[in-house]
């Protein structure tokens, strides 16, 4: 069976659960992106060079960070299974799914949001200090104008690896490509199905790896013309 064969014969199959995918994949982002975010930015304002230093807080945030990311996210999809289904009343499907998504997401994105925050030049915070700005104002008028490149940037690798993971929660009835290519491609040894799945999921990461790049570079000040 060719490629073409197995596009013919999967395609309304295909489609539909590229779009549940694309579906999972911008919901759990979106709402990992509402945790990540306050987090990655706590930790960036209590550190010990900090806004507002606190040892105890940042340790907390730290430690919880690092717990969660060491989880493979397999593990993690089962372990809170039972959180899960008393968010969304069950374990399967794509609702479900995004709830072990943004659990493995949000840590991961706020590493990434303290990482581009860090990066901001001292010599602008403190000079926006000088002129009597608020640690709020220096954060999200300063630090967030300032690193906006790079977050466009972790947002898009962030993405990529969400895609990752919505593909591995097909192993557990997530449904998306990923289910597709484990009930069909490989439990009815469909080699070819399977193929076809990496080679779309590739194309997925490629499209937004480039759209965040034409963003990035569009939203860089250091670009000239």
């Amino acid at each position: 069976m060719n490629f073409i064969n197995i596009w013919n014969e999967y395609s309304d199959l295909l489609i539909e659960n590229t779009g549940i995918t694309l579906y999972m994949v911008i919901i759990s982002t979106l709402l990992a992106y509402l945790i990540g975010i306050p987090i990655g930015i706590c930790l960036v304002i209590t550190s010990e060079n900090g806004l507002r230093p606190n040892k105890f807080i940042y340790r907390l945030l730290d430690i919880f960070v690092n717990i969660i990311r060491s989880i493979p996210f397999l593990i993690l999809l089962v372990l809170i299974m039972p959180i899960t289904k008393l968010i969304v009343g069950q374990t399967w499907g794509p609702n479900a799914t995004i709830v072990p998504l943004v659990f493995a997401a949000a840590p991961f994105i706020a590493r990434m949001v303290e990482s581009s925050l860090v990066e901001v030049d001292h010599g602008v915070i403190e000079a926006a200090q000088s002129m009597g700005a608020t640690n709020w104002t220096i954060v999200w008028k300063v630090m967030v104008s300032e690193a906006r490149s790079s977050l466009i940037i972790g947002a898009t690798i962030a993405l990529a690896t969400i895609l990752g993971y919505s593909a591995m929660a097909g192993a557990v009835g997530g449904q998306g490509l990923g289910d597709v290519a484990i009930q069909y491609g490989y439990y009815r040894f469909q080699n070819d199905l399977t193929i076809v799945i990496v080679i779309m999921l590739v194309l997925m990461v490629q499209v937004m790896q480039a759209f965040g790049m034409w963003i990035s570079k569009k939203l860089d000040k250091r670009i000239t013309k």
